[in-house]
């Protein structure tokens, strides 16, 4: 019922736009804050690395996996992610406030917030991600008050156009299956 009510609920879908565009400002102006400042990642990635998240009973690293990502392949990629991270503030935020892509834009904050968070960064993280994980639930109710209304009509309209129509099951084309016997 509570699932029904964020992804078919005007009033969800107005709350959500409020979400939208808190989250979608935090992004923009961090993004855009690092391209105008300049950003340069190494020194968070060689901290990261240098004291990872370890466990404080067996002295284990807590994500071996992720902590060699940051060593053998952001650290040596630095300028790569000096381009990446920022730009994809950036365009997060402004999915986010546009409510373009909401969806998407949404994933992807949620799952920057949470490299974040296994690099060792806390800050404002877990708060980002509770606010996203609200978006995320909402499903396209989120973008109702944005693009994502013009857009996504669209979008199922050219991904439907490029299949083979006559092959494609009656779920698929909108209508109700019919009952086998």
């Amino acid at each position: 019922m509570m699932m029904k009510f964020w992804r078919e609920n005007v009033y969800a879908a107005g709350f959500t736009l409020l979400l939208r565009l808190y989250l979608g400002w935090t992004w923009m102006t961090a993004g855009w804050h690092k391209l105008t400042a300049g950003f340069d990642a190494t020194g968070f990635l060689k901290g990261a690395v240098g004291k990872p998240i370890v466990d404080k009973a067996t002295n284990e690293l807590v994500y071996p996996t992720f902590t060699a990502f940051l060593e053998h392949f952001a650290l040596p990629n630095a300028k790569l992610f000096n381009i990446v991270i920022p730009l994809g503030e950036l365009l997060i935020g402004l999915g986010l406030i546009l409510g373009a892509l909401t969806l998407t834009a949404a994933f992807f904050g949620m799952f920057m917030n949470f490299m974040f968070l296994f690099a060792g960064t806390v800050s404002t993280n877990p708060w980002l991600i509770l606010l996203g994980g609200i978006v995320l639930a909402a499903g396209t109710n989120a973008g109702r008050f944005g693009f994502d209304f013009y857009l996504m009509p669209l979008l199922r309209k050219l991904l439907h156009r490029g299949g083979n129509d006559h092959h494609t099951p009656n779920v698929f084309k909108g209508t109700k299956p019919t009952a086998h016997a």
